[in-house]
């Protein structure tokens, strides 16, 4: 039972880190950024999630440094994306919210069996699904002078919600289950693009009204 359970969490582990460090990668080159800054954004995007999560459940960070492989997979996908004709990467932008749901969806099921592995709180699950799935794109926008894509756009941190909120219940152990909760959650992310579902807002900024011009 355990070897099975550390294979589903390598399995979604590849897979948000390859997406992740695509997304990093693409949006670097957006950016103008030189050959380090790719790399940079990869790194950051792919793993900045798990270090938040590693702070809040209150695993030592320095574990990074043991995912070797893990590291050389986002370090080949972000050279991959930048050798790659840019014809090609402007055929991959219209997939770019594809690959944000994979990354989303990989990275919250990961986030939410290391919580559950700690034995933490279905609480604390919830949240480290969340910050694992959205804390490597935060970062990603905020060094690229952006404002954070889950701040500003469609339903997101919700999904990743939903994802730890399944497994600390208990209602999705096996390599299947979870397999159907990853395409669930990436299907409602790409549903939420799609139509454009968005959460409750309030905007305080105060129109100025116009001053009259003196006659």
């Amino acid at each position: 039972m355990e070897g099975l359970f550390e294979i589903n969490l390598q399995l979604f582990s590849v897979i948000g880190t390859i997406a992740f460090a695509i997304s990093g990668a693409v949006v670097a080159m957006e950016e103008d950024y030189d050959i380090l800054g790719v790399f940079v954004l990869a790194l950051v995007t792919a793993f900045g999630g798990g270090v938040i999560r590693n702070l809040l459940i209150g695993v030592p960070v320095t574990t990074l440094w043991e995912q070797g492989v893990a590291l050389k997979t986002a370090l080949l996908s972000a050279f991959l994306v930048f050798i790659f004709p840019v014809s090609w990467i402007r055929k991959w932008k219209t997939w770019e919210a594809f690959f944000d749901a994979l990354g989303l969806s990989a990275f919250s099921i990961q986030g939410a069996l290391y919580a559950t592995k700690m034995n933490v709180p279905l609480s604390a699950v919830m949240v480290a699904a969340m910050l694992t799935g959205i804390g490597g794109g935060i970062i990603r926008d905020v060094l690229a002078g952006r404002k954070p894509l889950v701040l500003r756009d469609e339903i997101y941190a919700v999904w990743g919600m939903l994802a730890g909120y399944a497994i600390g219940l208990g209602w999705a152990k096996s390599s299947i289950e979870l397999l159907v909760l990853f395409v669930v959650v990436v299907a409602f992310r790409m549903l939420s693009v799609q139509f454009r579902w968005r959460l409750p807002r309030r905007s305080l900024r105060l129109h100025e009204k116009p001053v009259p011009k003196r006659s």
